[in-house]
């Protein structure tokens, strides 16, 4: 399931915001819908199904940051062809170790 989000998530055209989400998850992290995005196009993205709560819709959680180097958590659904973001904060310590390590093998391919 893992693999076909990045599938899923290149014919993905945009993302969804509304009134209710946007506004929330600037007021309780300090976070803007832009910076939220770019997490999804800074490399290493990590991400992982959420079995817990897709019992409506299929959520993941994400790992990724901004391109001036924010850690983000981020929950999203994909509806249609635009991502959801549902939640969003900065990493926690155990979340930015995990990260490191990703970004580290991502670091060490690109060298290759």
């Amino acid at each position: 399931m893992d693999d076909d989000i990045y599938e899923l998530l290149a014919r993905c055209t945009g993302f969804q915001w509304d009134e209710g989400n946007a506004p929330k998850v600037m007021a309780r992290h300090h976070m803007s819908p832009g910076q939220c995005e770019q997490a999804f196009f800074v490399e290493p993205f990590v991400v992982e199904f959420d079995d817990k709560h897709s019992t409506k819709e299929g959520r993941w959680q994400a790992l990724g940051q901004t391109t001036g180097g924010r850690g983000l958590f981020l929950v999203f659904t994909v509806r249609g062809t635009s991502i959801r973001v549902i939640a969003a904060r900065d990493m926690n310590r155990k979340e930015r170790e995990r990260y490191g390590q990703f970004k580290t093998h991502t670091e060490e391919d690109s060298a290759v």
